[in-house]
């Protein structure tokens, strides 16, 4: 097969939704990372050529005014919600790496359209640098996990997971899912990040990234049974191995920060993902604007776990 070609070139952390609409939304982070921005069409293509609308901008300065990080479009309990990380102003931290995660919230139909209301920062109650919130809903209960820096844990940031009261408040304390402990996950950085949830096959699976954000990151597979207690860590099983990495004979680097969505038949897997096409980034790999969003099928094996084949090629 030949190699895949960007779906949007220069978005990041790419996050699609196939609402009940029946349109796909999308959203990630921008190279100037000062703003949330959407866009929707009738079909995954359709998204690399729609209208793009900016629907928050971070404000100059305050808590929130900075590095605008990776957000998420959810529709729960009947709003839109849209999550991501943002940093505090140089007056308030010198050092800008300082994230917490926010809510903004739309109660219209269309939410490229609608109103957007600021919810505020979603409190872990753990005040440390923390990222990358997923949200799903399992048996009824709607869950909240992220990535965070724990004080007691080497490295940059674990994956926790929380019960929500409502899909801005947690009602559970956090509890911690997993660690960077493989040489592949501390490549660079000692990186747990960008959580993804899939449910299938009688499995709740979660995708994660690890390392740093050059040629290095990866990603990496938890799982747990479907009946199993979610918030128990001995529920999760980790793959020793990571599972999407760079392809460096057809030059595709860095693969992660993924999402899933689901094809125009409605039961095929689609993974979501960025990557870049060269590794010679001048700088901090933060700052190197293309990282660009990619979408391939997932496939599955006899015993109904996810294959991820190559980043380079649908296969």
């Amino acid at each position: 097969m030949s190699i895949l070609k960007p779906l949007i070139e220069q978005r990041a952390d790419p996050f699609i939704y196939k609402h009940s609409d029946g349109f796909y939304y999308f959203t990630a982070s921008v190279p100037a990372y000062d703003r949330i921005e959407l866009r929707r069409a009738r079909t995954i293509d359709g998204l690399a050529s729609a209208e793009t609308v900016s629907v928050w901008h971070k404000p100059d300065t305050g808590p929130y005014s900075e590095l605008i990080w990776a957000p998420e479009i959810h529709f729960n309990e009947g709003a839109w919600y849209v999550y991501f990380a943002a940093a505090p102003s140089r007056e308030i931290k010198d050092d800008l790496f300082q994230h917490r995660m926010y809510a903004i919230r739309c109660k219209d139909d269309n939410p490229l359209t609608g109103e957007w209301e600021f919810m505020g920062q979603i409190d872990t109650g753990i005040d440390t640098f923390c990222l990358d919130a997923t949200t799903f809903t399992h048996k009824g209960q709607l869950y909240y996990m992220w990535a965070q820096k724990e004080e007691d844990i080497p490295g940059n940031s674990n994956l926790l997971i929380a019960t929500m009261e409502n899909p801005w408040t947690l009602s559970s304390e956090p509890v911690r899912l997993t660690i960077p402990e493989f040489e592949w996950e501390c490549r660079g950085f000692m990186v747990n990040e960008g959580p993804a949830v899939l449910q299938r096959n009688g499995k709740v699976f979660v995708t994660y990234s690890a390392s740093a954000t050059d040629e290095n990151y990866a990603m990496g597979l938890l799982w747990a049974d479907q009946d199993a207690d979610l918030m128990d860590p001995a529920s999760w099983h980790k793959s020793a191995k990571p599972v999407l990495v760079s392809e460096p004979k057809d030059e595709v680097f860095g693969p992660g920060h993924n999402s899933f969505t689901v094809a125009e038949d409605d039961e095929s897997v689609l993974l979501v993902y960025h990557a870049r096409t060269y590794t010679e980034i001048e700088g901090d790999p933060l700052w190197d604007p293309n990282r660009h969003t990619y979408v391939k099928h997932l496939r599955w094996d006899e015993d109904g776990m996810p294959v991820f084949g190559k980043a380079s090629r649908d296969e």
